[in-house]
């Protein structure tokens, strides 16, 4: 089996946890990042819920993509479902990514494996406002530490990349306040 690809959008970005052999800028059409996920693990707890990052329709999302050698496929699926798919909140995909341009290609599309939200899940958080995001996010902790730092922590990652999220920034700004 031959090489295949992983888009990452949140955490993935800044801390992918497999092997890959190539990190492409990428663009998925069709979904949008968005923090409209209840954290009951991971960045809250169910009592009190956190607010992590899913891939929701509508619009277009500028994440990486990783190329990841065939033969790790079963490793870094394995790996990634147990990331991912903690409370099934995520549904596994194969999607169509576009790959920015580089030296030796001009922004081909792939197939890339995603994480999208389930918005049947009782975990779907739906569309909040920044307002209501950021008051989510602040105080929440869970076992992989604060909420806060989470979302601050993919901002900086967003924005060391060139990467503008309008919405996530001013979610940030009000966690801040």
């Amino acid at each position: 089996m031959g090489d295949f690809w992983v888009f990452g959008y949140g955490s993935l970005i800044w801390r992918p946890g497999f092997a890959h052999v190539e990190t492409r800028r990428a663009r998925l059409h069709g979904y949008r990042r968005s923090l409209c996920v209840y954290s009951f693990v991971h960045r809250g707890t169910r009592e009190r819920p956190g607010l992590v990052l899913g891939l929701d329709r509508g619009g277009s999302c500028i994440g990486l993509a990783f190329r990841v050698p065939g033969e790790l496929r079963n490793e870094v699926i394995t790996y990634l479902r147990e990331r991912e798919l903690v409370t099934d909140v995520y549904l596994e995909r194969v999607l169509s990514v576009r790959l920015d341009k580089s030296e030796t290609d001009g922004g081909e599309m792939v197939e890339a494996v995603a994480y999208v939200v389930d918005r049947s899940h009782e975990q779907y958080a739906g569309a909040l406002d920044p307002a209501e995001a950021a008051t989510v996010v602040r105080g929440a902790v869970g076992l992989s530490g604060r909420n806060e730092d989470y979302v601050l922590s993919t901002l900086e990652h967003l924005e060391a990349l060139g990467i503008s999220d309008h919405w996530l920034e001013d979610v940030t700004r009000r966690i801040a306040t």
